[in-house]
């Protein structure tokens, strides 16, 4: 699993390559961005911004007006919860399942400029899951059928600061939209998901470089 999740993701990597090269001459900026993320899952009996992650990808943009420009990306996103007391028998949460998810984004955001140097964002995003499993004391829990949704939509907030012509930096909370767990559809009384279902709640701080 683990060899066809680095080749999924080898691929991911030469598609968003040869995306920006095909936008580069049809009057578009573009760019790639590497950052962290810090998540949460909403419904899990878990707390807090506890799991730490990765985001990359390219991203393109057409100003459409003075004030206002659309910014289409694609990317590679980790999301998830972390327990940080499963290891720990006098905690109250010791044992407590986690969860650790991937996926492949398409965010599409409109930004408003309020002056040269600040952004505001607003967009949705649709998550194709690359891969998805809960973890225990013993680690990854292998399921035959992954026990997570295919498809992850959500909404997006953000704000970006530009820092020099080609540098700029940027935070966003992503929230979803659906539940994400496979059992939040089916009603089935496994993973908690008889409470109010499960969603991917996202911090990410990305630096952006426009080529």
């Amino acid at each position: 699993m683990l060899v066809l999740g680095n080749i999924k993701k080898i691929i991911l990597v030469i598609l968003l390559v040869l995306y920006v090269i095909n936008t580069r001459g049809q009057n578009f900026d573009g760019g790639l961005f590497f950052g962290i993320t810090t998540s949460q899952v909403g419904g899990d009996d878990l707390s807090g911004f506890n799991k730490a992650g990765i985001i990359t990808g390219i991203y393109t943009v057409k100003k459409i007006s003075e004030k206002f420009s659309i910014q289409i990306e694609m990317s590679y996103v980790e999301k998830g919860s972390n327990n940080p007391e499963m290891n720990d028998p006098k905690q109250l949460r010791y044992g407590q399942q986690d969860i650790s998810l991937s996926y492949f984004e398409l965010p599409l955001i409109l930004q408003y400029n309020t002056n040269t140097i600040w952004k505001l964002e607003s967009g949705i995003s649709w998550g194709y899951l690359i891969n998805g499993y809960y973890n225990d004391l013993n680690g990854p829990i292998n399921n035959l059928d992954i026990p997570f949704s295919t498809l992850d939509i959500g909404g997006i907030l953000g704000i970006e600061y530009k820092y020099s012509k080609y540098i700029s930096f940027n935070t966003r909370l992503r929230n979803s939209i659906l539940p994400i767990g496979k059992e939040d559809w089916e009603r089935i009384n496994t993973y908690n998901s008889s409470n109010k279902g499960k969603y991917n709640s996202v911090i990410s701080f990305t630096i952006n470089y426009n080529i």
